[in-house]
């Protein structure tokens, strides 16, 4: 039976009809279809975000036809055989169908083939080794891809040992596409597969493995994924710090954030974070937001009252102390009236600008140098301790210098 694509606006989009017909002019009909992501999703009713496609076409051949339809072309990766398309504004990464002439677990070398089946056995997972053509009709190279999709199930295309020895990052993508696709338990096979070949992930860069792990932790509910990680060692291998405890999945319960959900899987220890950080090379907004996390962790209480609340987020800012907050409600500490009323704060409230400066002690006589950051602090200090005062900064500093004076009310 005869599978096809149903009501795919970008399946019949002017734009992707386009870049078709600029490759169908230099190779003829049925020498471009989708491929992978676009053709999964679609059949199982999932938003598809990116549109790849597979041609017979060489690269410079593929390049040239895009090229010669109008459209303006990106040579993305000519060695490896892709460019890209932009039609319509939307990019289209378009790929000749390749084999694998060498691999060393990291990298490949290819050669360009026009055989759709070819291509197929060179990729992971059955069910990303889909194609469709414009008509939207699925070719199914493996005979399981589609069954596998419906089903839920994460397969390697044959031997799995194999397909991971080829790039063992295909270890990572086998429990992030369980964590997106996969129903029920995992495949046998490819858990006996990972756990041999652990040991490989060593060999890949910091920031692909990095970036598989954080797109696995933003999968809906990548619980079953993570655990089938710790049953196979993996896990051990990239966080040997990580707890899979209650916090963690109450995390997944309450937010879809991939960064809280990593901050749940280890102790909230601003050290111990950097550490991690640096070593899976982490952006530093990542490393930033989940060390002031960890610290805001120590100072947020889920009683604490407005006053303090407002004097955390100033010192620690609204996102550290909304995580800090999240934590605690997934360790199920604290009442939910006080949440929501922390919640409605934080989201409410600007935290103004500290209203004096050095010109401002100048002018009361105060050299530039040391003595002027010491008094700041101490007025800062003063002004947070008294729940940030809009009146009365010249008489807190005058105080501040002649302590006989007497402090301004707060």
């Amino acid at each position: 039976m005869t599978t096809r694509l149903q009501d795919q606006p970008w399946l019949t989009s002017a734009a992707t009809r386009a870049v078709f017909a600029a490759l169908e002019a230099a190779g003829g009909p049925d020498c471009a279809r989708f491929v992978g992501g676009s053709v999964r999703n679609a059949l199982l009713g999932q938003a598809v975000a990116d549109i790849d496609i597979a041609t017979t076409l060489e690269p410079e051949a593929a390049f040239a036809a895009i090229r010669a339809a109008g459209l303006k072309a990106v040579p993305t990766g000519l060695a490896h055989g892709t460019v890209t398309a932009v039609s319509g504004h939307k990019p289209y990464e378009i790929t000749t169908l390749r084999r694998d002439v060498t691999t060393d677990g990291r990298n490949a070398t290819v050669a360009f083939t026009d055989d759709w089946s070819e291509d197929a056995a060179r990729r992971d997972f059955r069910l990303n080794a889909l194609y469709a053509d414009l008509s939207g009709r699925v070719y199914d190279p493996t005979g399981e891809g589609v069954a596998d999709a419906l089903a839920g199930r994460v397969i390697f295309v044959g031997d799995p040992v194999t397909r991971i020895r080829e790039d063992y990052l295909r270890i990572l993508r086998f429990f992030r596409f369980y964590a997106w696709y996969g129903r029920d338990v995992p495949d046998a096979a490819a858990m006996a597969a990972c756990a041999a070949e652990v040991d490989g992930l060593a060999r890949l860069s910091v920031e692909r493995v990095s970036a598989e792990l954080m797109k696995l932790l933003a999968a809906p509910d990548p619980r079953r994924a993570v655990q089938a990680m710790v049953e196979t060692g993996v896990l051990a291998q990239l966080l040997p710090e990580a707890v899979t405890g209650p916090l963690f999945r109450r995390l997944c319960d309450l937010t879809p954030d991939p960064v809280l959900r990593l901050a749940g899987l280890v102790p909230a220890d601003a050290d111990g974070l950097r550490a991690l950080a640096a070593r899976l090379r982490l952006s530093n907004a990542v490393r930033d937001r989940l060390v002031a996390g960890a610290q805001a962790a120590t100072m947020v209480r889920p009683d604490m009252g407005d006053q303090a609340a407002r004097a955390a987020v100033y010192r620690l800012g609204a996102r550290a102390v909304q995580d800090a907050l999240m934590r605690q409600r997934a360790a199920a500490s604290g009442d939910p009236a006080d949440d929501e009323r922390l919640t409605a704060l934080i989201a409410g409230w600007t935290p103004p600008t500290l209203p004096v400066g050095g010109r401002d002690l100048a002018r009361l006589g105060v050299a530039p140098g040391p003595e002027t950051g010491r008094l700041l602090k101490a007025f800062e200090a003063g002004w947070i301790a008294d729940d940030f005062p809009a009146v009365g900064h010249e008489a807190r500093l005058r105080a501040l210098l002649d302590p006989a004076l007497s402090p301004p009310p707060g």
